[in-house]
């Protein structure tokens, strides 16, 4: 067993809930008015690690991708995400207890029984589980749903892991039909709960004081990049591929916020938009991922009621079309491996394809990169393929032109029927409709104006449909005859690839997949968070509360901050002990001791949280060790080769 499968059978989620409210990494926000569900703050250390990680894919994504980044507004005018589809579309499906009123989310509500019987199940077969702490329910606001043990037939229990396999293909109506034939409840009181009803996910606000201007909170931050793509293509001189990229908060109203920090109302995104031609979906740097190895389940294995993992290289899945074009399967790739880098456990990491169901309206294809943790499969990373979906529909609700052109290396000569209009004649038959049915006609593809033309030809009128209302045209309004035109230029609508990244979730994830305690003492906890995110990177510690040692430790610590190096000083009169274990809950990766011999002699030892491994050297020696240690330049076992390892104590000469 691996040191990370070992962290995940031995894990302690009181301790580690407890662990995080004593050292304050997040908190619920208003905590001491009642607190409010799905909000949270973030202390110190929680907001450092979540700048650490927001530094490592700022790095990992905008710097390496020579991506352009953008800040643009959270609150969003409601005519754009009335044309995004988000107004009518973007929603989940709610039921509530009959007799309280208690809203559930339809399909976490199914999930969640239907996962407690088939625990029940497993209980009463004598089937045993990995032990998990029970967590204090006076402590829990809501308790999960508990299970009993109850054997159910072999047939129920393929059939129950069959709905759970897919669990988020299900429309409303087919929830509502999984609730009546499996009986489910509201698992605290017992009473029914009503059929599922949409709900839609976005907070609406109004802007300026008359209230007739409607807006939203944004639920993504994409739509800026969209309504802003003529100005970022020219800032890109005119080509594609390129990218764009940004950070910032968005806004679901979800209907049942549990599970701490990974369902929440108020998140950070860090979303890509990565624009690429629709002929050309290859990838420069595929070449970087393509043998690189992952933990797929594709759509068909859940369609056949089934969670077995596939494991495949992502040229091997590019090559097999499971992953549908080499951009996709580049970013599903790249997001492999800043997940890794900064700490998700590789067994624990899962890369799900969407069913045709349960794809957002917007996605031609999509694949959510899942993280096991005690609360299950997550969704952490959404990567989707959005097609040329959102160009399309914001160029056609405000006629501008926001597409690409390109100089084709040949030029292309093509014969095709075209309308000559007789404008003033078309004018005074439809009056204000004239510009849309020449528009409508116009648009027909060359079969159906060729029906057209026959029609004019022979009847000398052709009915036209123009929404609601139909309107005749004669003969004498338009000619419709062969033109050839000599095409140099070559203009299509990006299509988009979107990764997409919350990144609460991809922190709750680290700390979780972090913590684990010492063998030695249970008590002692530990979270090995990796140098680079880690809030803060060493504590110094004087070997007493003397003040010179004190001051040293301060004039130590002003030399790391300078080099670059985030640092604290604990000089309470706590054991050198306790101060290494309490930063050891922080994360800290290193520590430097201050004693008297470092007055004397201007040496300090240093100490790595995982093995409790202890060196010795100079000052600059260590600050240097510790900042290449902090780049990434060295690792532990480099370190020990450049500083002697520590007996115990120094002399004082």
């Amino acid at each position: 067993m691996s040191v990370m499968e070992s962290r995940a059978a031995t894990f302690d989620k009181p301790q580690f809930e407890q662990l995080m409210a004593k050292r304050f990494f997040y908190t619920p926000a208003f905590e001491i008015y009642g607190g409010v569900a799905g909000l949270y703050d973030y202390g110190p250390p929680g907001s450092s690690l979540q700048s650490n990680i927001l530094h490592a894919w700022r790095q990992h994504f905008i710097v390496e991708e020579d991506m352009l980044e953008l800040d643009t507004t959270i609150m969003t005018l409601s005519d754009v995400l009335v044309t995004s589809g988000h107004v009518a579309k973007f929603s989940d499906w709610m039921c509530k207890d009959v007799k309280t009123g208690e809203i559930f989310r339809a399909d976490h509500l199914v999930e969640a029984v239907l996962e407690a019987r088939l625990k029940g199940d497993k209980e009463a077969r004598g089937i045993a589980e990995a032990p998990v702490a029970v967590e204090d329910d006076k402590k829990k606001k809501k308790k999960k749903v508990a299970s009993t043990a109850i054997k159910l037939s072999d047939e129920e229990v393929k059939e129950t892991e069959y709905v759970l396999a897919q669990i988020d293909n299900y429309s409303g109506a087919e929830l509502g039909e999984l609730i009546r034939k499996f009986k489910i409840v509201n698992p605290e009181t017992k009473n029914e709960v009503s059929e599922p009803e949409e709900f839609n996910l976005m907070f609406s606000n109004s802007i300026g004081p008359t209230g007739y201007l409607k807006g939203y909170l944004r639920p993504e931050t994409a739509q800026g990049h969209f309504v802003n793509f003529s100005r970022l293509l020219e800032f890109n001189n005119g080509k594609v591929p390129f990218a764009s990229a940004q950070i910032g908060r968005s806004f679901r109203n979800e209907i049942s916020p549990r599970q701490g920090l990974l369902r929440v109302r108020e998140f950070t995104m860090a979303e890509i938009e990565h624009f690429v031609d629709p002929l050309d979906k290859r990838h420069a740097r595929f070449s970087e991922v393509k043998d690189l190895k992952l933990s797929l389940l594709p759509k068909d294995v859940q369609l056949e009621g089934k969670t077995e993992l596939v494991e495949m290289t992502v040229g091997d899945a590019v090559d097999k079309q499971i992953i549908d074009n080499e951009t996709l399967g580049y970013f599903i790739g790249r997001i492999h491996l800043f997940l890794v880098s900064i700490g998700i456990d590789p067994s624990r990491l899962r890369f799900r394809q969407h069913m045709d169901n349960e794809m957002a309206h917007y996605a031609a294809d999509c694949w959510d990169a899942e993280i096991q943790s005690s609360y299950g499969w997550i969704e952490c990373v959404g990567c989707a393929d959005r097609s040329a979906y959102d160009l399309s529909v914001h160029a056609e609700k405000t006629k501008q032109r926001l597409s690409v052109q390109v100089l084709l290396p040949e030029p292309v000569i093509e014969t095709k029927l075209a309308c000559t209009w007789d404008k003033k004649t078309v004018g005074m038959a439809f009056k204000k409709e004239a510009g849309a049915v020449m528009a409508h006609v116009e648009a027909l593809d060359q079969d159906k104006l060729t029906a057209l033309k026959t029609e004019l030809e022979s009847n000398g009128k052709y009915t036209v449909t123009v929404g609601e209302a139909s309107h005749e045209i004669l003969a004498a309004y338009v000619k419709i005859e062969p033109k050839t035109t000599k095409t140099n230029i070559r203009e299509f609508t990006p299509n988009v690839i979107e990764p997409s990244f919350g990144i609460g979730r991809i922190l709750y994830s680290v700390l979780e997949h972090s913590f684990w305690r010492r063998e030695s003492d249970s008590a002692r906890q530990v979270l090995s968070l990796p140098t680079a995110v880690a809030p803060f990177k060493c504590l110094i510690v004087p070997i007493s509360n003397n003040p010179e040692l004190s001051r040293a430790a301060h004039e130590l610590s002003l030399k790391m901050r300078k080099a670059g190096i985030a640092c604290r000083v604990d000089d309470s009169g706590a054991s050198i002990g306790k101060r290494y274990s309490r930063n050891d809950e922080l994360g800290t990766p290193f520590g430097a001791t201050v004693d008297f011999a470092s007055v004397k002699n201007g040496t300090i030892t240093l100490r790595e949280r995982d093995t409790t491994e202890q060196l010795i050297g100079s000052i600059d020696e260590v600050i240097s060790v510790i900042s290449q240690l902090v780049k990434g330049q060295i690792d532990w076992s480099k370190a020990t080769g450049i500083l002697p390892a520590y007996s115990g104590e120094q002399d004082v000469e």
